[in-house]
């Protein structure tokens, strides 16, 4: 069964120079899905603006994300990925019928952690802070990178 991997963010982006890079990405990583055996890669963008706490935010971000689904959440609290990991991580998740792997990012404040449902996997991108667009950004290249590295393209370098 083919996965469809789905970066998932709080909030919209506007036309500026990050929401061309998301979608540069995104186009680059459908190029290499059908290849490394995933239907898709896509963004979901959900709007918190009604909601009235960071945990509220949270709660919607993945609520109507299935069960089922393998889910990261992007949190500074999280385990931090090489780039060869994350492509071996979806994968296997490809590997073991999964339909649908959610890379959720938090709004502008980031999650409420005890909001975060206890099966979602923590996902770190560093020590750093960053702006929330540009973790966009950066979710958006990594899955291209991670695409890339299965389908054996030289875009990667160690």
């Amino acid at each position: 069964m083919a996965a469809k991997i789905i970066i998932r963010a709080g909030g919209s982006m506007r036309a500026g120079p990050e929401r061309d890079m998301v979608d540069d990405y995104i186009n680059r990583a459908n190029l290499l899905a059908r290849q490394t055996g995933f239907l898709s890669v896509e963004e979901q963008a959900v709007d918190v603006r009604s909601c009235k706490s960071r945990e509220e935010e949270t709660q919607k971000l993945f609520d109507s994300i299935p069960n089922s689904a393998l889910c990261f959440a992007l949190d500074e609290r999280g385990k931090a990925f090489a780039s060869r990991q994350m492509a071996k991580t979806l994968s296997q998740a490809r590997d073991e019928g999964q339909a649908e792997i959610y890379l959720v990012i938090g709004a502008a404040e980031g999650f409420e952690p005890s909001a975060i449902p206890a099966s979602a996997r923590k996902w770190a991108l560093g020590p750093q802070t960053w702006p929330h667009k540009l973790v966009r950004v950066m979710i958006a290249e990594q899955t291209y990178r991670a695409l890339s590295i299965l389908a054996g393209t030289p875009y990667h370098r160690d």
